[in-house]
This record gives structure tokens, sequence and C-alpha cells, in this order.
């Protein structure tokens, strides 16, 4: 089964709403041998046929099983990208799987206290010499990239304000189940020099996205970034994240939803997250293609004046899913080149530039915009 010379990658939920996305750009790099692994043989194999992989390279394989790391020796996984979310709530058993069969080890989560805690495996992962990363994703890896990217740009950096605005495509349900898992509860957030309590997907924003997009609705959310860029830039004294739909009636319902949860009156939208996930499927045809993603920086420059920055990334042609994924497919392709990365157990922070994370979505409809 084995084959040497080349960089073998397993893609846990390889056929899911992102792991999809994930294959079928790593199956066009020749340096890397690709494994679609999930709990659904049959699933594994039509991606691979449609890939034109080799239907061994279709695997069945439970993350939660405690043979999980003789597997990865067994078919000597080199990298290991888990994409079966959603990760709030869940453990680390595929990283720690990863660590004991010497794999490298990264995932897409956008929990907050999952991302934050990957580092409470970092001994173990030096001591196998391995790079483990957690929120290989549009949150914390491509956010923190854009504020490396201008930092140098101020003296001093006071405000990260950082927004997404999905398009048509409605995200999978492990996604929206992750999502709504929080909406309608406390979420702490810096504000002003102070930790302040706000609501998931409640603070009702409009936000000006550049043209194409126009107005968009935003609530706030829960996302690894507002525990770790006060950390990674301690001058800031305000760190907030917002998200939207690109359906303005979708958007509304999910806030009142919220409210809901917030008042007392029902205790979680995790219970409507299929029946919501259906309906914003029906809808796709008749809701804008377009999503987008910004980072606003606030702050004093070099010469003491104040400076604003705001980095815009906009996505036609429901190509937005795809934005999330870049983070894994440069780091895999990295791997498979023999780039080292650094060794140890980290959120996914300084490990991409925003050049290297776009080149791995080269080809979409996707567009910086800088105002």
């Amino acid at each position: 089964m084995a084959v040497f010379g080349i960089h073998t990658v397993l893609v846990i939920g390889g056929y899911g709403f992102f792991g999809a996305r994930i294959c079928g750009a790593l199956a066009k790099n020749p340096a890397i041998r690709l494994l679609i692994g999930g709990r659904d043989a049959d699933s594994s194999r039509r991606l691979a046929k449609e890939l034109g992989l080799a239907q061994e390279q279709a695997v069945c394989v439970d993350a939660t099983s405690s043979t999980l790391p003789e597997f990865l020796r067994e078919w000597q996984v080199a990298t290991v990208i888990h994409t079966a979310g959603p990760f709030q709530g869940q453990n680390y058993t595929v990283a720690r799987s990863a660590i004991h069969a010497g794999c490298h080890y990264i995932d897409l989560a956008d929990g907050r206290q999952f991302v934050t805690g990957i580092e409470a495996l970092d001994g173990a992962a030096r001591e196998r010499g391995l790079t483990v990363t957690s929120g290989a994703s549009s949150v914390p890896a491509l956010s923190c990239a854009v504020v490396d990217r201008y930092l140098p740009e101020f003296q001093r950096l006071e405000s990260i304000q950082i927004g997404i605005s999905s398009g048509a495509r409605a995200p999978g349900l492990a996604t929206v189940r992750g999502v709504f898992s929080y909406a309608g509860n406390p979420i702490r957030t810096l504000q002003g020099g102070s930790w302040v309590t706000e609501y998931g997907w409640r603070g009702l924003d409009r936000h000006q996205f550049p043209s194409p997009l126009g107005r968009r609705w935003l609530g706030m959310c829960d996302v690894p970034d507002l525990d770790l860029l006060p950390r990674r830039y301690p001058t800031a004294k305000t760190v907030t994240f917002r998200a939207g739909f690109a359906s303005d009636l979708g958007h509304l319902v999910v806030w009142s939803f919220a409210g809901l949860v917030q008042a007392g009156l029902i205790k979680s939208m995790t219970p409507l997250a299929s029946p919501l996930n259906h309906v914003s499927r029906w809808i796709e045809p008749l809701v804008s293609d377009k999503g987008g993603m910004f980072v606003t920086l606030e702050g004093i420059d070099g010469k003491g004046q104040p400076r604003r920055i705001t980095w815009n990334l906009i996505a036609q042609k429901n190509h937005g899913p795809f934005i999330p994924c870049g983070a894994s497919i440069a780091l895999a392709n990295k791997l498979a080149e023999g780039i080292r990365l650094p060794i140890g157990a980290m959120p996914c922070l300084g490990l991409l530039t925003v050049n290297e994370y776009l080149h791995a979505l080269k080809g979409l409809d996707v567009q910086e915009v800088v105002e």
C-alpha cells in the first residue's frame, strides 16, 4: 500500500463540504498521494472517481476509532487534514492519533476553545518533531496573515475588526451546527481596552462591502481570533469578529432566533440547523452568489497620524466556500515540497502569508480590494 518518495496526505471528511474542495486541489499535486477518508466508503469512492484517482485512494476511516494510529501507520500517512466538524465540543483524538503515528496534523477548526487549546499538545508534537496546527481556515490563518502584512504601517495598532459575509452556496450541516451552537450565548470580546460580553449572532450591524457586494447584515460570532489576536498584537484595544449571510431575510431569521436563546425562551438553535440548512439550499438560486471578507485595522502610523486600512476579499460565482480551504492546501503543499514548518502544536498563526494563502485559491473568482 505504501508509496515511497511522495507525501501521503489523508483528508478526513474528504468528501464533505470543505474536504471535497481540498481534495480537488491536492489531487493536482504530483508530489502528493491523496487519500480521501471518511466513514462513508461509497462517498469516498465517488469523489475518487470524479478526481481521476485510483479506487484504493478512497479509504474508510473512523476518526474516533482507537485504531486510528495503526491505520495511519499502515498507510504511511505523512500529513492528516481533519475537516470533519463541528469542532465546537470536540476533543483532540485525531490530533493525538496523528502525533502517536508520527504524522503532521492540520485542521479547519473555527471553535474558539478548540483552536486555542491545541497548545496542550505542544510537548508531544515537539518530541516527535511534528507540526500540529489548528484553525487553518479564514480565521485565524488568513485574518492573522492580513494583520501581519499591514502591521509595519502602524507605529501602534489599536483596533482589529474582522467580518465575513457568505454567498448563496449553503455551507455543510456540520458548519451550520457549529456556528449555531453559540447563537444567543455570551461571547467575551475585547472592546476599547475592556473585556465585554456580547451574544452570538446578535449585535446587528450593517456593513458596507466594496462593489459588487454592497451592504450586508452582520452579527457577533465566537471565533479563536477574539483570544489569539489580542495576545499576538498586545497594543490592540479592540478585536471584534462579525459574520452574516447573503440573504438579508436569512440573516434576520438567525438574529431573531438567537434573541430567543438570549432571552431564555428556547435552549439552543442547534436543533434548527438541519431545517434552516435545507431552506437555505432551496433558496440558493434567489440569493447573491457573491461573498466577502474584510479586515479593518486602525491605529497610529509612523508619523504619529491616525491610520486606517480595510482589506477586503471579494468572491464571486459562489467561490466563497473555497476560501476556508486555502490554508490547509497551502500547508500540505509546503510539507510535500519538503519545506520545514515550525515544530510543535499551535494555532494557525504566522504560518502563511496572504500571498501564499491566496495562491492556493488560484483560478477562482477571488479578488483583493484594499481601501
